[in-house]
């Protein structure tokens, strides 16, 4: 099963759509998805290492753009689908302490977690349900998530070819490592602030 998943997302770099699926899983995950971009973006940077910067790149534009619908979801959209998401990752009864943490921390949540497993459709609700100021979060968010992209990018750059046949060989191990930093990400979400 994980060789068939491998194949195809090494596969899918070479695909026409390949760009526009990684874009649009980057965009969701911003915003509502619960799978990170990186999911094919290590198979696809491995598959074309060449255009691993260009990957990053995409998945920056793709996931700070996903970034202002999430803010526009805890913006304009909280009594309906924004609270029931923050209330999934379990803030719905500390929103007034996370308003007074934002109010002086509200960059270093947003610079911190945008590098972390956190969801960071989380950061994007929550800026935008307290208001933080929006060119300042797109360009916090353009800084942390071009930094975990690029710093892929640069790894594939580096390591590639070491990653490849470690991959080859153990990608179900790949698989399940980025499960459990996925889970501890939702896990750490709804338990810290």
């Amino acid at each position: 099963m994980f060789k068939k998943l491998y194949d195809w997302t090494l596969s899918l770099a070479e695909s026409r759509h390949s760009t526009l699926a990684l874009a649009g899983i980057a965009f969701a995950e911003s915003s509502f998805f619960p799978l990170p971009p990186d999911l094919i973006l290590l198979p696809m940077s491995l598959a074309k290492p060449q255009k691993a910067w260009f990957y990053a790149a995409v998945c920056t534009i793709a996931s700070v753009t996903g970034g202002v619908l999430g803010y526009a979801i805890g913006a304009l959209l909280y009594d309906t689908l924004g609270q029931y998401i923050i209330k999934l990752y379990g803030y719905g009864a500390r929103i007034e302490t996370l308003r007074e943490f934002y109010a002086h921390w509200g960059w270093a949540f947003i610079l911190v977690k945008g590098l972390t497993p956190i969801p960071f459709k989380l950061v994007t609700i929550v800026s935008g349900l307290l208001g933080y100021n929006l060119p300042l979060f797109v360009l916090l968010a353009a800084i942390t998530r071009g930094a975990r992209f690029f710093l892929v990018a640069a790894a594939m750059n580096h390591f590639g070819d070491q990653m490849r046949v470690w991959l080859d060989k153990h990608f179900a191990w790949f698989v399940m490592i980025l499960l459990a930093i996925i889970v501890f990400g939702f896990w750490t979400a709804a338990h810290l602030v």
